[in-house]
């Protein structure tokens, strides 16, 4: 029986940043990124204002920045190589991430088998957001369990890894879990911890946690 395993992007893959932060350093915007975030912090706003704020403060975003953004952002190692791994094991890779599509989707040309993430239009935008397609988090374990059915897998054929309260509801939803330099908010909830800038690593310590059917 094969493996799911399934990615969050920012502050995991990502290490001490986000697609957001990328985004805004590339734009000149991090000051209003910055308020932005802090209305969301302070539950003024929630991901779908967030969401709908950025897609008017990135009205000339250009394919260019977007490309110049995930090529300075500070990705853990060896990505590539656990998503071969994966391929060569016949088990399946996935990225969750509530950032916009049109980031998160350069993650594909690593070898990741699928990549969701929050649906804008294509930059520079020239059409309405539709909010439907903005992730929450529980849209992970939505998610995550249809990829699951997708490959008639059972949760504990699924290791997830993660960071941050976001990866909270998955992490209480899956029995195989890894926190990958984590925050306080999974704790309690991962089965496994790990701290470093390699992704082979973390991927070998997750590994440990299925047996063989």
């Amino acid at each position: 029986m094969t493996l799911l395993h399934v990615f969050d992007m920012d502050g995991t893959l990502l290490t001490g940043t986000t697609a957001n932060l990328q985004i805004a350093h590339q734009t000149g915007t991090l000051h209003e990124l910055t308020a932005l975030e802090a209305d969301f912090a302070a539950g003024l706003i929630d991901t779908v204002g967030f969401s709908t704020r950025i897609h008017r403060l990135w009205g000339d975003l250009t394919p260019d920045h977007v490309a110049a953004a995930y090529r300075a952002g500070t990705w853990l190692t060896g990505i590539a190589e656990v998503c071969a791994d994966i391929r060569a094991r016949g088990e399946h890779s996935a990225v969750i991430t509530m950032s916009p599509d049109f980031f998160a989707r350069h993650l594909l040309d690593l070898g990741f088998d699928d990549v969701l993430a929050s649906r804008f239009p294509p930059p520079p935008f020239t059409t309405a957001l539709d909010t439907a397609g903005i992730l929450t988090p529980a849209d992970k374990v939505r998610l995550t369990d249809a990829l699951a059915a997708r490959h008639g897998l059972p949760g504990d054929r699924c290791i997830a890894y993660g960071d941050s309260m976001s990866d909270a509801p998955l992490f209480r939803h899956l029995p195989h879990t890894v926190a990958v330099n984590a925050d306080h908010h999974l704790a309690d909830l991962a089965s496994l911890h790990y701290t470093g800038t390699d992704l082979t690593a973390a991927y070998r310590l997750a590994r440990t946690l299925i047996t063989a059917p």
